[in-house]
């Protein structure tokens, strides 16, 4: 096949234990999806699951051991954090029964959510598309995809992040509202899910912001680690 332009290069996450790669095809992002977040962020009571979405190339791989280097975007002095579990899929379809949901998951990440929340508030206020305050580049930091094992899902297990050593964000899987498997359900209502998506599933209290200078370290049990360093705008 020939093209006008060069074709962009796949987005691919490091796979643990491998020197092959996840190909990334959608992220998809599950918002307030545990109550002391919902909480913190002016909302209460159990709703329907939403969602909003990132492009593909706003994944950034951070693989096992290594601290990347994230410059602080542009446009934004609210630049803040979300420790997520991700789900990375290996089969898809639509119409998902809940029941059958786990059977398309391939393995799962550590993922940070990152939001230019300035502009986000902003936005909402105005009844605008909020994109550009959480679909910018390396707008979600994942690490290497843990390969589901059999009998291996993770619905359990402490879930934390800590900035420059401190932590702040601390609670565990179990307090999800919505369990994985519901939110396969939900969400292949109104798309086709496709091997190579990712779900960020949602983040505990504690979220804040960051600056220059500042080092990001996130973890989930039974999952892995990411580690960030906030440097100066690029």
């Amino acid at each position: 096949m020939d093209f006008v332009i060069t074709a962009a290069a796949p987005v691919a996450l490091p796979v643990l234990g491998s020197s092959a790669f996840f190909p990334v095809h959608r992220i998809y992002c599950v918002g307030r999806n545990y109550a002391d977040h919902a909480r913190e962020m002016g909302h209460t009571g159990r709703e329907d699951p939403f969602f909003f979405a990132k492009p593909a190339d706003a994944a950034l791989p951070v693989p096992t051991g290594s601290t990347v280097a994230l410059p602080y975007p542009s446009h934004t002095a609210d630049f803040q954090y979300e420790v997520e579990l991700v789900v990375a899929l290996g089969g898809g379809g639509s119409d998902v029964d809940p029941a059958a949901a786990g059977k398309l998951i391939w393995g799962y990440g550590v993922g940070i959510d990152l939001t230019r929340r300035d502009l986000q508030s902003t936005l909402k206020k105005q009844g605008r598309p909020w994109e550009i305050s959480k679909g910018f580049e390396r707008s979600a930091p994942v690490s290497a995809i843990r390969p589901r094992v059999p009998g291996g899902r993770i619905d359990s297990g402490r879930i934390w992040l800590a900035v420059n050593g401190e932590r702040r964000q601390d609670g565990d899987l179990t307090a999800m509202i919505w369990g994985v498997d519901d939110i396969i359900a939900h969400l292949s209502r109104y798309f086709t899910l496709a091997p190579g998506d990712l779900i960020f599933t949602g983040t505990p209290a504690g979220v804040g912001a960051v600056k220059a200078g500042d080092r990001l370290q996130a973890g989930i049990d039974g999952v892995g680690e990411i580690s960030l360093a906030i440097t100066e705008a690029a």
